[in-house]
């Protein structure tokens, strides 16, 4: 039998290609059933909030900053939402790119979690 093809046992809830007809299960094989799944609305961030967070990840860019390839870029992005963050109302626009770009320069890094922690607070600042 090639994969993929041929008799799919139900709830086996293990399919390679098509529909996915087999039950969900939780890890120890109970069923599961009535399970939605939603986000949480988007709230606003207190600018305290993002500062605590700017504050965080500036420590761990300098701890770091050996084992990151970007290190002057990113104390830049930091000085420049520390300016920003003087009045939020007035550099909506520049939090919003920065809370779009900031993701993609600490993927793959040691400060990827508090880069990411940053990126959001600052969106939520931002929305």
């Amino acid at each position: 039998m090639g994969i993929g093809r041929g008799r799919r046992e139900q709830g086996a809830g293990v399919g390679i290609g098509g529909d996915n007809t087999g039950a969900v299960q939780n890890v120890v094989g109970q069923n599961i059933s009535n399970v939605h799944q939603h986000a949480a609305p988007h709230t606003t961030t207190d600018p305290a909030v993002v500062r605590d967070l700017l504050a965080t990840f500036r420590a761990q860019v300098d701890r770091d900053q050996a084992s990151l390839e970007n290190a002057d870029v990113l104390r830049a992005m930091t000085t420049r939402i520390d300016t920003q963050l003087a009045d939020p109302a007035q550099h909506v626009e520049g939090l919003r790119g920065i809370a779009r770009a900031l993701p993609a320069l600490v993927v793959g890094t040691v400060v990827q979690q508090g880069g990411e922690a940053l990126a959001n607070a600052i969106a939520g600042l931002a929305s």
